[in-house]
Order: structure tokens, then C-alpha cells, then sequence
């Protein structure tokens, strides 16, 4: 059984954001990189299915990206995959969604893959697109924010995050493409013998212009923080003495008071 999991390099979001010089981006000048968290949880569940078939299954992972995107790929092999694939792209961030899931799409069909993971969106992003959009293009049966999996005679019951506080279950055949969310399940830590481990797997590059030709369909017009506003105002005090301070800022701010 062929397995893929997806995984995207995020920045730290408590790091600091400015443009970078194009207006078009953030300047990755100082940040910090780490994987993007929903995609921890995909990891983590691919693993877990990995063990649970033993010898009958081989688990890849991949990442479309610039050099650094190696570091999560090393991250995800010391966590248990078997090999890695790096789609070398130097500027991921200029491609649109549809463009991502075109490129992902382009690898896992020439491998044909039975199940793939990926996050249920990205961090940076938020979209939400890519995974349904491999499923589209593979002509796979998906299903999304996963918080329980289970797998059996080649059936995936999937528990899915609804609104509300709801959860469906939701039963498919493969193959098929599941997207991982936050309560799926713990994700591990490598340990160091197994990080040593990862040195020593496979990790194939793939230049992104053998798996994607077309011209970029959207640009992004501008980056920018958005402009400061007037800070809030904190009161202390009894509920007397707030209630006149309150009505006199009313009274200072607001002309029909005042008459």
C-alpha cells in the first residue's frame, strides 16, 4: 500500500512580519521556519497507519518549496516515513492554490499513491483548497478536518469536525485523501536515534517545472500591516465612579451630550 502525506514550511507566527522589498510578500529576513502545524497531525496519523500495516505499506512525504523546505522533510523521515520528495520551487508563495494541488497532483499520479494526508490548511495561507484540489484532480474520494481515523479491509472511517460541536462519520474506499486537524491526534517527537535514521533515507528533488508548465494565474497586488487605529481605554474602580467616568468621555467625545 502506497501512502503520501503533504507537508507545507511555514514561518513561526510569533515571529515579526514586515514587506519584503517587491511589496508583494513578507521578508523572510529573521524569521523562523517550522513545519505548518495541521501538518503535524498528518504526519503523525500517516506514521501511525505505516506501523499498523507494517512491511505492506511504504510512506512518503513531500514538500513543494524552496531549499530550506528540507528541514521538514528531515522532521517528518525521523518521525517515521520511509522517503522524501522536494519539489524544488524558489517561490511557492506566487503560485496559487490550484497551482500547488496541480503540482502535488502531477507527482502522486505518476506513483499512484492509495491514501494521502495532508493538513487541513496552511498557516500562512488559510485557504483551505489544497487538499480537496488533489482529490479533484486524482479523482480521488475525499473527506476533511479530520479528528479520528481508523482503517480496515481497505475502508477509511473517517470522523470529521462540523459546525456547532457536531462530527460526522464518514466511511470511504480507496484511494483516497483524508485533510488532518487540530484533535486528530498527538504528534511525536523524533527521537535522536531515529533522527540519525533519517540521514541515511531517501530524499529525491523533483524540479518544479517537470510537474507544472502553465503560467501563474494570480498575483498578489500588494503585502502590507494594516494601518494603526486609536488604542482602547481600561477603567478601574467602583461601579459609581465608572459609570460618571464613563458618561463624562461620552459627553467630551459626543456633541449631542454636550447640548
Amino acid at each position: 500500500m502506497k501512502l503520501l502525506v503533504c507537508v507545507k514550511q511555514v514561518p513561526d507566527l510569533e515571529s515579526r512580519f514586515k514587506p519584503d522589498p517587491s511589496g508583494q510578500w513578507y521578508s523572510e529576513t529573521d524569521l523562523a521556519f517550522r513545519i505548518n502545524e495541521y501538518d503535524d497531525y498528518a504526519v503523525e496519523q500517516a506514521v501511525r497507519l505505516r506501523e499498523q500495516l507494517g512491511d505492506a505499506a511504504e510512506l512518503t512525504v513531500l514538500s513543494v518549496g524552496p531549499d530550506r523546505v528540507v528541514e521538514v522533510l528531515k522532521k517528518a523521515l525521523a518521525m517515521g516515513c520511509d522517503r522524501a520528495v522536494h519539489v524544488q520551487d524558489p517561490a511557492p508563495h506566487l503560485k496559487d492554490p490550484w497551482q500547488i494541488a496541480s503540482i502535488i497532483a502531477a507527482y502522486a499520479r505518476s506513483q499512484q499513491y492509495d491514501l494521502i494526508f495532508t493538513g487541513f490548511q496552511s498557516q500562512d495561507r488559510g485557504s483551505a483548497q489544497i487538499g480537496p484540489t488533489i482529490a479533484e484532480l486524482l479523482g480521488y474520494a475525499c473527506t476533511t478536518t479530520l479528528v479520528g481515523f481508523s482503517f480496515a479491509d481497505g475502508v477509511v472511517t473517517a470522523t470529521r469536525e462540523l459546525e456547532g460541536g457536531l462530527k460526522g462519520v464518514v466511511k470511504m474506499k480507496l484511494p483516497a485523501l483524508v485533510t488532518c486537524q487540530l484533535g486528530l491526534n498527538v504528534p511525536r517527537y523524533p527521537t535522536l536515534p531515529n533522527i540519525m535514521k533519517a540521514k541515511k533515507k531517501e530524499l529525491e528533488t523533483v524540479p518544479v517545472a517537470n510537474l507544472l508548465q502553465e503560467e501563474t494565474r494570480i498575483a498578489t497586488e500588494s503585502f502590507y500591516a494594516p494601518e494603526k487605529k486609536g488604542g482602547g481605554m481600561v477603567l478601574e474602580g467602583d461601579v459609581t465612579e465608572l459609570v460618571n467616568r464613563v458618561y463624562a468621555i461620552l459627553k467630551e467625545k459626543t456633541p449631542a451630550l454636550r447640548q
